[in-house]
């Protein structure tokens, strides 16, 4: 586990870090790097949403560290397992859904016309 954190805390130090795959390195979270070029945003947003939900206080500084690889590790499976057109983690995906479902017309709204 990185020394680093006793100065900064993880939180902080992660908020510095530039890339995602600094980020996995950092939290020794090993991944696939097709998964991340993929998905990089998609994974990056979700893990940031779990970030937020998630409590830190309270605990430790190596507590917060395996909390946070461990948010990292599910943000990060969400996106093995699914797509990001699936997750629809940013608003475009979730407005686009919206808008496919506003244009189904289901078979029970027809009416046959005789002319």
């Amino acid at each position: 586990m990185p020394k680093d954190f006793e100065e900064t805390g993880v939180l902080d130090h992660i908020n510095k870090l530039s890339s995602a795959e600094d980020i996995f390195t950092y939290l020794l979270l090993p991944h696939d790097a097709d998964v991340v070029n993929i998905s990089r945003l998609h994974i990056m947003k979700r893990f940031g949403a779990y970030l937020r939900k998630a409590s830190f206080s309270g605990l430790a500084e190596d507590e917060v560290f395996l909390e946070c690889r461990q948010l990292l590790k599910q943000a990060y499976a969400d996106f093995v397992e699914s797509t990001p057109i699936r997750e629809k983690v940013f608003k475009v995906f979730r407005d686009e859904e919206e808008k496919r479902k506003n244009r189904f017309v289901g078979i029970d709204a027809l009416k046959v016309s005789v002319q």
